[in-house]
């Protein structure tokens, strides 16, 4: 039994053991939510054509472990200092915000109106529409590309499987300058690959286009 199992124990038998985490809690979770729409929008859906990312319908667990990077300073982004410092954002509010994105559904065709919707029902629902608009390239070079390298952790249909992230539906831009900070070492992709070896490295700057024309093919993964 390693050490920290028998720290555990012990705390567990002085009634000192670590209290657990609230159960996420949606409502919670849209109140959060609030202070990262500015960004990331009431839906999640992001914003400024890919400035912010899509976070609507990401996998819980990759909320939380890129929440928690930002928070232990792992992954450097400025913007979200702030925001996760852990006065901010203790651990509770990660379950609960992850656990909210996670269920924010977008629709990927534009709704059916009722003859009782009134101006502002339009646009609310128009507003849950996600449109990522086709990325010009190569989209069978892009499609055999992404079998060979991606599938295996991003799914088939770019539908992300437990801490990998969805890639269908996310932004054109914002895929393009997160595969360019991986392959400047800037943020870690694999993190089991060597300096150098990561599975993005090699990528030019044609794949790189192919590829993302592929997977604006995709819908949001379903």
């Amino acid at each position: 039994m390693k050490f920290n199992q028998w720290v555990l124990l012990g705390l567990a038998g002085l009634g000192l053991s670590q209290p657990a985490l609230a159960a996420p809690d949606l409502e919670t979770g849209q109140q959060i939510n609030g202070v990262c729409a500015a960004c990331h929008g009431d839906n999640g859906q992001g914003g400024k054509k890919g400035e912010y990312p899509r976070l609507a319908g990401q996998k819980v667990g990759y909320l939380k472990e890129q929440l928690v990077k930002f928070k232990n300073r792992q992954r450097i982004n400025l913007p979200m200092f702030p925001y996760t410092e852990d006065r901010e954002l203790p651990d509770a509010d990660i379950e609960h915000i992850a656990t909210f994105l996670a269920n924010s559904q977008l629709e990927t065709r534009l709704p059916e109106f009722k003859d009782s919707d009134d101006a502002l029902a339009r646009l609310l629902k128009m507003e849950k529409v996600l449109n990522i608009p086709r990325s010009e390239g190569d989209v069978a070079a892009g499609k055999t590309l992404y079998e060979s390298k991606c599938v295996r952790c991003h799914g088939a249909k770019g539908e992300g499987k437990s801490f990998m992230p969805m890639l269908a539906g996310q932004y054109t831009s914002y895929l393009q300058r997160q595969i360019g900070l991986f392959q400047k070492g800037e943020r870690q992709h694999d993190e089991d690959a060597a300096p150098g070896k990561d599975v993005l490295a090699p990528f030019s700057k044609d794949e790189i286009r192919d590829m993302l024309a592929f997977l604006t093919t995709l819908d949001d993964g379903e």
